[in-house]
């Protein structure tokens, strides 16, 4: 169990990219509808009826008969995307109180760790392989911290990685 003690994260960490690797599955294809409920269109103009008069604000008319299929509209449900833009600015407010940052910048840095994690998980998950291991554990990771970041910068990943992990365990 001490190789857990690098990245105390490592399971959500994990649990994030899968999550990430499902949403980028391209989604199921849709089915049109059965004749009978898709809409037609008429092909003459003088075959449409004659346009109704629409009440006043102040009344309203219950419908008849219930709405068709057709007649309702569907709401557009928001997608929501995780981003570390909030991380970013705190991260951002503890070294330079004083400084601000762009919507471009922020979008940069945003995909500038995406793509830090991505590479991390490439590298680890290709370990795991080469070792013929089932689970990526925190020693992967470590390996491919030190792999994929160069020189001086891994030495301070892996340092505060560790202390990270420390600091979880210890509390």
């Amino acid at each position: 169990m001490s190789d857990i003690r690098y990245f105390p994260n490592l399971p959500i960490i994990l649990n994030l990219f899968r999550w990430r690797q499902k949403r980028r599955r391209s989604p199921p294809k849709r089915s049109l509808p059965p004749i009978s409920q898709r809409r037609r269109r008429n092909s003459s103009v003088a075959e449409k009826a004659p346009a109704e008069k629409k009440p006043k604000a102040g009344k309203k008319l219950p419908k008849e008969g219930g709405a068709s299929a057709g007649d309702k509209k569907k709401k557009r449900v928001k997608k929501s995307t995780e981003t570390y833009k909030i991380y970013i600015f705190k991260v951002l407010k503890q070294v330079h109180p004083d400084i601000g940052i762009s919507s471009k910048a922020m979008g940069i840095m945003n995909s500038f760790i995406n793509d830090i994690f991505e590479k991390l998980a490439q590298e680890s998950s290709r370990l795991a392989r080469y070792n013929k291991k089932p689970t990526i554990t925190s020693r992967e990771i470590q390996t491919a911290v030190r792999l994929v970041l160069p020189g001086e910068l891994a030495k301070h990943a892996v340092s505060e990685g560790t202390k990270a992990v420390t600091k979880f365990t210890s509390s």
